[in-house]
């Protein structure tokens, strides 16, 4: 079996090493390690492999905490001590601006970190009725499959949700519409719990009736979604409590829906909101654009503290609720909420939106260079992107630098989603001179 020294890991998490000639991405390996490992798949310059016997450990290995670690695909690094897990996405986000965009950032934010355990307030899981494995599986997918994990808890999930599992199962698995119910969406907020159960076909009386006994026996609210997101509606209970998160340093409270996109992390979104509003240093009366500005998550924030926001997002039902939320604490006359397609703009659409002295962006994993292209003479002073993947962020960046006139004053990582290798991070540009 081929032995490889791991020099380093890639953007997936992936142990990166050279063998014969070609690079060679291994699976479950870490720096510093010597393995001998099994080839997935070959490619002419690069091959795909997985560990399958350690050599020599580094000092950083440490026993996943998870027994479903290594089938479940949900995490892929629970085997990276936490803070080499934080070391290692920071590294990632520098490379990719380096390596993408040939900058490096005037500072270097400090890294941060929040809870390392039962941080998920959301989570789409998934159902298979598999006889053969004594009936339904709900969970995340096994790593490189469709099949689902035979899971009975959740390390990354609540403990009240984790704990959830097994029940979830005996109910799905009573039901008449088992084999069509293929999707569990979980959203928790301050005060509620909603599990919205996708059917494919209407339950019946006696389904109704397990799924009511089920919501009031754990204190959860049930949501059914026929079709689309936007299908989804209350079943039961009846009137049940809002679904919000609340911003408490800055006095907001944020209300959505189960299928609105929100930060899976709370604690970690309070710090980010935080480093947000401090680098934009946004004053009363400072004009601010925001894109991609979903359900206010950052407008009210920054509205709070006296700046007048001009907010644009994609999604109308988005706005809708960004729009109450903002009279429901008392910033309607602060903000001003447009339904836009935010990848369509070009410089005289933005242009409309001139004379703005400061813009945030949060967009998602594609990035904004058609909102980075559009930037004319009149562009923003200061710049805050926010981002889930360094690769569009550096692309980005190097059009704001070398084309539009700006500097990187400022770029670092939030560990936003532990044991994972997603990468989330924030940057802060600014034209004129240091």
């Amino acid at each position: 079996m081929p032995q490889a020294l791991i020099e380093s890991l890639d953007h997936e998490g992936k142990g990166v090493a050279h063998f014969e000639g070609k690079t060679v991405f291994v699976e479950g390996a870490l720096p510093g390690e010597r393995v001998e490992f099994a080839s997935l798949r070959r490619k002419p310059t690069y091959e795909f492999g997985t560990v399958r016997r350690i050599l020599f450990e580094s000092p950083y290995r440490v026993s996943p905490r998870c027994p479903h670690f290594g089938v479940c695909g949900g995490c892929i690094m629970q085997h990276l001590e936490f803070h080499a897990q934080t070391a290692m996405k920071q590294r990632a986000l520098e490379d990719a601006l380096w390596h993408i965009a040939r900058l490096r950032p005037e500072q270097v934010f400090a890294a941060i970190e929040g809870p390392e355990w039962g941080y998920r307030h959301r989570a789409r899981l998934s159902v298979r009725l598999v006889p053969r494995k004594g009936g339904v599986l709900v969970g995340f997918h096994e790593r490189r499959s469709s099949y689902v994990a035979d899971m009975d808890r959740c390390e990354v999930l609540p403990r009240a949700i984790s704990d959830l599992l097994p029940a979830l199962r005996r109910l799905i698995g009573a039901l008449s519409v088992a084999d069509r119910l293929p999707q569990v969406e979980v959203a928790m907020g301050d005060a509620a719990t909603v599990l919205v159960l996708r059917v494919l076909d209407p339950p019946t009386a006696q389904d109704e009736a397990a799924m009511r006994e089920f919501a009031d026996r754990f204190g959860v609210v049930i949501h059914l979604q026929p079709g689309g997101p936007e299908t989804a509606f209350p079943f039961h209970p009846p009137q049940p409590p809002q679904l919000a998160y609340r911003l408490p340093e800055f006095g907001v409270r944020i209300a959505f829906m189960p299928t609105d996109f929100t930060q899976v992390n709370h604690a970690m979104n309070e710090v980010l909101v935080r480093r947000a509003v401090q680098l934009l240093d946004a004053h009363a009366g400072e004009r601010v654009l925001e894109l991609f500005c979903g359900l206010g998550n950052f407008t009210l924030p920054i509205a709070r503290g006296g700046a007048r926001v001009t907010a644009i997002e994609g999604n109308p039902a988005l706005i809708a609720q960004a729009r109450e939320n903002a009279r429901a604490n008392g910033l309607a006359a602060r903000v001003r909420f447009i339904a836009g397609d935010l990848f369509a703009l070009d410089e005289a659409i933005l242009g409309e939106f001139g004379g703005q002295e400061k813009m945030l962006i949060d967009p998602p994993r594609e990035g904004a260079i058609e909102v980075i292209k559009a930037l004319a003479e009149d562009a923003p002073r200061r710049i805050v992107y926010v981002s889930c993947n360094p690769a569009t962020l550096a692309r980005d960046a190097a059009v704001l630098v070398r084309q539009k006139g700006y500097r990187l004053r400022g770029a670092g990582i939030l560990n936003m989603f532990p044991h994972t290798a997603h990468v989330e991070s924030i940057a802060c540009f600014e034209r004129g001179a240091a």
